[in-house]
């Protein structure tokens, strides 16, 4: 791909938009009224198409409906040579580095950047995201998850939470989870750990059921997902402490065991009992602990 330095005057006519995109009125009347006033400040960017007369537009839309707005005929250019490709994924570029890292038309041209065959890795390189933000991002569109994407822009949760909350089993938990994660009920870090607990419980849901009482078939709310986040929690401290336990008591059967086999005596005693042997676990122990 190469330019050319010298800047030419192009047909309004002949230039081709790949990547129209909408744009504020009122914003567009300023940049209007400033050409009218001060002339163009930067030429626009087009390429010469092969074999074909006209222009594709590299960057400068906005410049360019204002010279037509004007009733111009002719815009200044930088001609460059470049495949259509090659246009349209500049002027995507172009687009996005304009735009607020968590704004909806950004993150619908890094779809189309996806679209067009390109990998995360190389999204991430052309407009300087992380891969993680662009892979949470083209989640969330593959999904149609507009809300989750409407959450994203108004910052009420970063990319990587609301691909979390997008991968919940169902719509319910899907609200009930940026419900939580809206109102500060809940921290991002235990969004993974929710979902895993209710697809759990999904999964048990499937077969047929034994518990006591009546299986929870209830409306899913914020509030009932923290509980069952409390209550898997409180049941994990109290397999902690069983496990603390139930290693105190080994250290201490060891110990002592330990302080047996080193008395000649107890030793004459098993010998004479005809016991030999050890269970193997508590044997590995023994010779660790004398290790």
């Amino acid at each position: 791909m190469t330019a050319t330095t010298e800047i030419q005057m192009v047909p309004v006519d002949a230039i081709t938009v790949l990547n129209p995109r909408a744009r504020n009125r009122r914003v567009f009347q300023e940049l209007v009224t400033s050409i009218a006033h001060l002339g163009l400040k930067k030429p626009i960017t087009v390429s010469r198409r092969e074999g074909e007369p006209g222009y594709d537009l590299v960057c400068g839309q906005g410049r360019l409906e204002a010279f037509v707005a004007l009733g111009q005929s002719e815009i200044p250019a930088i001609v460059i040579e470049a495949s259509e490709e090659d246009c349209y994924v500049m002027s995507l570029v172009e687009n996005l580095a304009r735009r607020h890292p968590g704004s909806l038309e950004l993150m619908r041209e890094i779809g189309a950047l996806k679209e067009r065959g390109y990998n995360n890795a190389e999204i991430a390189v052309k407009i300087d995201f992380t891969p993680d933000y662009i892979a949470a991002i083209c989640y969330l569109l593959e999904h149609g998850e507009e809300r989750l994407l409407a959450a994203v822009e108004r910052g009420v949760m970063p990319a990587n939470i609301a691909m979390e909350i997008a991968r919940a089993p169902d719509g319910d938990i899907q609200q009930a989870l940026a419900e939580a994660y809206e109102n500060k009920l809940l921290p991002g870090n235990q969004v993974l750990a929710i979902r895993r607990i209710i697809l759990q419980r999904s999964q048990r849901r499937k077969k047929p059921y034994r518990g006591r009482g009546v299986p929870h078939t209830g409306k899913v709310t914020a509030a009932s997902l923290i509980k069952s986040y409390e209550d898997k929690t409180q049941r994990q401290r109290v397999l902690v402490r069983k496990a603390d336990l139930a290693q105190t008591r080994l250290t201490f059967i060891v110990n002592a065991l330990r302080r047996l086999f080193a008395d000649e005596e107890f030793l004459t005693t098993l010998r004479a009992e005809a016991m030999h042997t050890l269970p193997r676990p508590l044997a590995e122990h023994l010779e660790l602990a004398e290790a």
